[in-house]
């Protein structure tokens, strides 16, 4: 494995972006792994797999090519050659990537792959479970968080911003049964390693975020 930065936290506390930034600072790769879930998730949705079909499920994520590829500044993924970056982006493949992402066969078969990519890619790791299940060994750990008022906001406004018409409350049940799925499940939940930086993202900007966490990898 060569050089391994992660970052886990919540939806809505600001890892997507701010692990974007920190990539190219470092001139690493920026792995999204909730973007690979969501991808497994829009194949179950359009193929009609049953969650229950363990057998079917893992056939499926090592048969499925998924390619990240730079189109200027902005990363794309595509299902074979598919660019699926907006399909996935919906609230249904949003809930439905965390009830997949809670099955051990499609988690074993993603963190081999993530693990894989590693083998050949200082990366910028960002998801869930990166520090304390993919990479336990990665030089340093951040945990980024938010209130959950702050997280609705970014949310609610990013959706906005798409042009979708969604409101504030949907936005807030969203959340909380999104949270409630990553932080129950038996497998890989969300949680801090034991080990990690935990930066509270509330009051802080992006700029202030990216600062903090190159102090700390420049200590590590």
């Amino acid at each position: 494995m060569r050089d391994v930065i992660t970052i886990d936290g919540p939806a809505g506390s600001g890892k997507s972006t701010v692990a974007k930034i920190l990539a190219k600072k470092l001139g690493y790769t920026y792995l999204d792994t909730g973007a690979m879930y969501r991808a497994v998730a829009l194949l179950v949705k359009e193929k009609g797999i049953s969650l229950e079909d363990r057998s079917l499920l893992k056939k499926v994520c090592e048969s499925m090519k998924i390619r990240f590829v730079y189109q200027g500044e902005e990363q794309r993924i595509f299902l074979e050659e598919r660019d699926i970056s907006e399909e996935i982006r919906t609230s249904e493949i949003d809930l439905l990537s965390s009830d997949v992402s809670s099955i051990r066969e499609v988690r074993d078969v993603m963190t081999a792959l993530q693990r894989k990519i590693a083998e050949n890619h200082n990366l910028v790791a960002e998801g869930r479970d990166m520090g304390t299940v993919v990479f336990p060994n990665a030089r340093i750990k951040f945990f980024l968080t938010a209130s959950f008022d702050t997280r609705v906001m970014r949310r609610y406004t990013e959706r906005k911003n798409k042009g979708e018409d969604i409101s504030l409350e949907r936005i807030k049940e969203e959340l909380a049964k999104r949270d409630a799925q990553d932080q129950s499940r038996s497998l890989a939940p969300l949680k801090p390693a034991e080990d990690a930086v935990i930066i509270d993202t509330s009051q802080l900007s992006i700029k202030e975020v990216v600062d903090k966490m190159l102090f700390y990898i420049e200590k590590s």
